[in-house]
């Protein structure tokens, strides 16, 4: 082969590899990392809402989007692992539920600005995973879950249920501390006190437990990051009105809900994917506030509990489960 010869095949080599790797660009199938702090279906409810948003946007799985699942299993060091591994099979957007998940991929995405979706995350800002709602800077945006006076209005709704009421436990993870802070300040309102039982991981359940039981609480306010179906069995063996923020909690035999509708929350996180595969850079999107509060209440539990709900409450309920 001659000099000549040589350098117009280098020349087309060079060319080919050229335009191939940009028919691999324009064909490129975005990949989104699906990060939940919680464990796999059946308990994780906020699949498939997303996934049939959306497919309504016009995504279908496996042909025009891929999607990396990961779930934490409520550890927090998994939760850091899986976030890294997300970053390095370089997905163009993650998608991360409840709070500790999304740090998690904020750490992961310090040197690697992928952007992030967050969904489930209540207060934001207070939690510091934004720098405002209209200007959420960085690489993170998405819908906020609730507003800190949720957590007044729940301890509210059980002194209505319960007008005798007066020591409330409230269980929560470290990360929900400013809700217990809100909830402390609606009790000097409404004379009620209430004690603080922190559970770090699922282990930690039975001593926290323990601890409701030791300060003769008379209701439990819960923190929607725990589904255990353990903590709807304490509260029904030991008759204790029991509130958290999804509906997941009267549907599985708990007392009442009061909070975000959990199915549009999650759909609105893939209206916040699609607007950034478009194009959209997260810092620029701004985090939408919860629209409307649904309150749920178990009938069947509150007659168990030798309770009468009271029409006001009951009119203002969306769901009456019976």
């Amino acid at each position: 082969m001659n000099r000549r010869t040589f350098l117009y095949g280098l020349t087309l080599g060079t060319l080919y590899a050229q335009f191939a790797a940009e028919a691999q660009t324009v064909g490129k199938v975005p990949r989104i990392g699906f990060l939940s702090w919680g464990f796999p279906p059946p308990a994780d409810r906020w699949v498939d809402p997303f996934r049939d948003r959306l497919r309504e946007l016009g995504y279908v799985e496996g042909q025009n989007i891929l999607i990396e699942y990961r779930w934490a299993k409520e550890r927090s060091d998994l939760a850091a692992d899986l976030a890294a591994e997300l970053v390095r099979l370089r997905v163009d957007v993650i998608v991360a539920w409840v709070s500790m998940a999304v740090r998690a991929a904020q750490n992961a995405t310090r040197t690697i600005p992928i952007p992030i979706v967050m969904g489930a995350v209540a207060d934001p800002v207070r939690s510091r995973l934004v720098a405002s709602l209209a200007r959420p800077g960085g690489n993170t945006t998405g819908p906020s879950m609730m507003t800190l006076d949720i957590a007044g209005k729940r301890l509210e709704l059980l002194r209505e249920v319960i007008p005798n009421l007066s020591r409330v436990a409230f269980l929560f993870h470290p990360s929900g501390r400013p809700f217990v802070e809100e909830t402390q300040v609606a009790a000097k309102r409404v004379g009620v006190r209430v004690q603080p039982v922190v559970v770090e991981n699922p282990q930690e359940f039975q001593s926290a437990f323990a601890s409701v039981l030791r300060e003769r609480a008379e209701a439990l306010i819960v923190e929607p990051i725990f589904r255990d179906r353990r903590i709807v069995d304490f509260a029904a063996n030991h008759r204790l009105p029991t509130i958290s923020d999804y509906s997941w909690f009267p549907e599985a035999g708990a007392l009442m809900s009061y909070g975000t509708n959990a199915r549009e929350l999650t759909r609105r996180t893939a209206d916040y994917v699609d607007k950034i595969l478009k194009g959209a850079k997260a810092a620029d999107l701004p985090v939408e506030n919860p629209t409307k509060l649904e309150l749920v209440i178990n009938l069947k539990t509150a007659k168990a509990l030798g309770l009468t709900i009271p029409q006001s409450v009951l009119l203002r309920a969306d769901q009456i489960i019976e």
